[in-house]
């Protein structure tokens, strides 16, 4: 085998997999849509408001039931099974999708209609994300984990190039509406893929029994486990004030360059390009560990600080390409890192706590960045996310060095 093909194989080694390709294709179809959506539910707050708090108030209410129930959901994720529930969920997802297309059609849509749908929207994503991160275990086991992740994070990205280019074209032609009709029938591609995977396949987790304190058992779990806390405090701390594109880049778009619409459908386009390059580079040759995440977050942090401080909207864009591949690169490999180091009958309840430091905390940190990009512009809203990269790359420094400490004091 030549090198190429060598690197090939590695690259994509989950998918000899038949269910992962299946169920990947249709939650690839499902993210296209979402993107979709967040491109034109973003816009239509803007248009409804020319607010960017009320972008940031729109995604703190999706995120809210996130961080107050999360864990929850990762409990039930690991008392039942997680592809009937997902399949439940993503069903009544794609009803609410259907619900804002129809208000938005009629002219009927107003501001709070996108507050409660949004709260909806995030009830459902409390249970559905924490079954969904623990499911792809079962779809492909532990030696195709890392790889796995990588490579649906590769998806994710090619859906934020492809998604927010297509919204673009149908908001201008089609209207907004059509975009959050669209989406809603993309939900039909990942529920027909999740009822037509092979079961006998599969590799499911036995179901924990149900018992009182399981919650408290898996924040517990967490906290006496290094491997788990270090990343979960890096996420959450990033999570509230870098993973907020979707409420700065809008304002960037708008305010800093008078771009509009298209200029924050190129932005949002260029990080998913670069993420699709930061998520093959994880898939092939990435590691895991605290260690990678705290040189990721480093780098994060200099090339937001770089878009921040572009002063062209190409070059803008083009930093943002780097952006995305590092984004891409740390959300792989600490999602990674989590997988491998959680107890099977933990998992869910762990992959709860990582959505609630990704989503849940934006409920925080969105309506911080809105506020933050409206009073002192977008370039603060993205100086903000460097920051935030930095302290938390400090953060997992100290945690690898108490770790250290603890280990010396046992020995």
């Amino acid at each position: 085998m030549t090198r190429a093909a060598a690197i090939r194989s590695q690259t994509f080694a989950s998918l000899v997999n038949p269910n992962f390709r299946r169920y990947i294709s249709g939650q690839g179809v499902s993210v296209v849509g979402t993107w979709m959506q967040i491109i034109a539910q973003g816009w239509l707050v803007l248009q409804l408001t020319g607010s960017g708090t009320a972008i940031g108030i729109v995604v703190a209410l999706q995120t809210l039931p996130m961080l107050l129930l999360g864990p929850y959901g990762g409990v039930i994720a690991d008392r039942v099974d997680k592809r009937r529930l997902m399949i439940a969920l993503q069903s009544v997802m794609g009803v609410q999708a259907l619900a804002l297309g129809v208000l938005t059609l009629t002219g009927s849509v107003q501001l709070w209609h996108v507050y409660v749908l949004a709260v909806l929207l995030g009830l459902n994503q409390c249970f559905e994300n924490p079954a969904r991160q623990a499911f792809l275990m079962e779809v492909v086991g532990p030696g195709h984990v890392r790889n796995a992740v990588s490579l649906q994070s590769v998806l994710n990205s090619m859906a934020r190039a492809v998604g927010p280019a297509v919204a673009g074209i149908i908001i201008s032609y089609g209207g907004l509406g059509l975009c959050f009709l669209l989406n809603a029938a993309s939900f039909v591609a990942v529920v027909l893929s999740l009822v037509t995977l092979n079961l006998a396949a599969l590799m499911p987790t036995e179901p924990a029994v149900r018992a009182r304190g399981q919650l408290r058992a898996g924040l517990a779990y967490v906290r006496r486990t290094p491997e788990l806390a270090i990343p979960l405090a890096m996420m959450a701390l990033m999570g509230c004030f870098t993973y907020e594109f979707q409420v700065v880049l809008p304002v960037v778009a708008d305010k800093v360059f008078g771009a509009g619409a298209s200029g924050y459908g190129f932005m949002t386009a260029a990080m998913g390009v670069g993420a699709v390059v930061g998520g093959l580079w994880i898939a092939t040759w990435g590691r895991t560990g605290a260690r990678s995440l705290v040189v990721i977050a480093l780098a994060f942090g200099a090339a937001i600080a770089l878009t921040a401080l572009a002063q062209s909207l190409w070059v803008a864009v083009a930093a943002l390409v780097v952006v995305g591949m590092l984004s891409v690169g740390f959300t792989a490999t600490a999602n990674s890192t989590l997988q491998l180091a959680a107890a099977p009958d933990m998992r869910g309840r762990v992959m709860a706590l990582w959505a609630v430091a990704f989503l849940g905390s934006t409920a925080i940190g969105g309506p911080v960045a809105g506020w933050v990009s409206e009073e002192f512009g977008g370039r603060a809203g993205l100086a903000l996310a460097a920051v935030t990269c930095i302290v938390a790359a400090g953060l997992g420094v100290a945690g690898m060095m108490r770790g250290r400490t603890a280990v010396l004091a046992v020995s």
